[in-house]
């Protein structure tokens, strides 16, 4: 097998070396939009991080609007990888949920980089039809509804409709997502996630409570 010192002069790169170098532009782009803003990010400091020419970017990525969207798409796609793994042997739909919402909130306190991009693209693209987080978040909702709808058949969530169940918890991880970054976490991540869906599944109301005020309403 020939590696790449052995290649010929001249010859392109295999496509699993142009995979990896991309996946390094866009490593080292998250960190640099991150650190200097959209507007002051520099692809001369990019280039000089990575040690190759700004040609070399530019056959990646022609624009550095192209490089930030792809570097925030990246950031998305890894999310739905590790959550995708995180619950690939669980078989439960509640146990299923409550992996998501860790693996969610572990994802990005292990890249607060990540968090960054996500206010950057709303800053600097308002035009876009579609924030990229959103459009992950509303590809993942879909496969969510079909989980819920059984445990309503099951007996074992509320009637009520699945869309307003993933609206509801899908803002409260948003929200706890960029708490955590702008304030800081200040309890462990699975404590966290196992009190965000505490309150959201089970409310704050005791049965009797509950049961009153439906007496009320009827």
């Amino acid at each position: 097998m020939k590696t790449a010192a052995s290649r010929k002069p001249g010859r392109p790169p295999s496509a699993a070396i142009r995979a990896k170098r991309r996946e390094e532009i866009l490593d080292a782009a998250a960190k640099l939009f991150a650190e200097h803003g959209y507007a002051d990010a520099n692809t001369q400091l990019l280039a000089d991080t990575l040690g190759v020419g700004k040609g070399t970017i530019y056959r990646y990525f022609p624009t550095k609007e192209s490089l930030f969207l792809a570097a925030v798409d990246r950031l998305m796609r890894g999310l739905t990888e590790a959550v995708d793994r995180s619950i690939a042997a669980v078989e439960d739909p509640l146990d299923r949920m409550s992996q998501v919402v860790h693996t969610y909130l572990t994802y990005f306190d292990q890249h607060l980089e990540f968090a960054e991009l996500l206010i950057q693209e709303r800053a600097q693209f308002k035009d876009r039809k579609k924030p990229t987080y959103f459009v992950y978040r509303d590809a993942r909702a879909e496969r969510g509804c079909g989980e819920l709808r059984a445990m309503i058949d099951e007996g074992r969530v509320r009637d009520v409709p699945v869309e307003r169940i993933i609206n509801v918890i899908g803002d409260l991880l948003y929200g706890t997502m960029f708490t955590n970054y702008f304030v800081g976490r200040r309890r462990p991540l699975r404590q966290q996630a196992e009190d965000l869906l505490d309150i959201a599944l089970r409310g704050i109301l005791t049965d009797e409570e509950r049961r009153r005020g439906a007496r009320d309403e009827g």
